[in-house]
């Protein structure tokens, strides 16, 4: 019996992972949390009276822990919803609120996203992580291939950070797919703040085998016993 998850519509969607409207109004909640906590100038009290509150939702949170798999389908396609099919992403992903408020689309082969990073993602002072901004990346350019039909692993990720990129400011992203050599996708995205570009991105990724992925995955990962 296979241990793999349950892949619906190219989903990574099982009993251990019931997404929907609770699920995704917990998520965002946290999410607002996330930022609430680096930006609060709460009192010792207040902070001891949240800290209080939130224990009981982590209490409530760990009663219902089912064992851990993984949760990303590996089904591609030309107009996927990113979104949607990567569920748990620490990037794009509805229900993880590690995610900044970023959406992609995908659509003949083009990517395209939109991101607005607050408090939680600066790095230089007013500004995006460079880190931050380098794992977008990834993800978009990842995206892009998938879209193209080209699901690959990140070998080399090269970004040129033009100019700084601003918090709380509507971003524009944009990659696609330009070769496959054999095993290697090469792949090119942009970052812009209104006309400003901020940073470039040129990747090559390595193509896998879906099965062996989510067999390694399986075998190789998940939380220490």
């Amino acid at each position: 019996m296979s241990d793999a998850p349950n892949i619906v519509d190219g989903h990574g969607t099982d009993s251990n992972h019931p997404l929907g409207p609770e699920l995704l109004e917990v998520t965002e909640q946290l999410r607002r949390l996330i930022e609430l906590t680096v930006r609060t100038a709460a009192s010792p009290d207040a902070l001891a009276t949240a800290s209080k509150a939130l224990a009981k939702v982590e209490t409530v949170l760990a009663e219902n822990l089912p064992p851990w798999s993984p949760s990303v389908g590996l089904m591609p396609g030309p107009n996927l919803n990113p979104n949607d099919y990567f569920p748990f992403s620490p990037v794009i992903g509805r229900y993880n609120p590690l995610s900044g408020p970023a959406e992609f689309e995908a659509k003949d082969g083009i990517v395209t996203g939109r991101a607005n990073l607050g408090a939680a993602y600066e790095g230089p002072p007013g500004c995006v992580h460079g880190g931050v901004i380098a794992e977008i990346f990834d993800e978009l350019l990842g995206v892009a291939n998938i879209s193209a039909g080209a699901g690959a692993m990140t070998g080399t990720l090269t970004i040129i950070y033009r100019s700084p990129t601003p918090l709380y400011t509507e971003l524009t992203l944009a990659a696609h797919t330009i070769s496959i050599d054999g095993r290697k996708v090469n792949t090119t995205g942009t970052l812009y703040a209104g006309d400003r570009l901020c940073a470039e991105a040129q990747g090559i990724f390595i193509l896998v085998s879906g099965a062996g992925f989510v067999e390694h995955a399986i075998n190789h990962g998940g939380p220490s016993k």
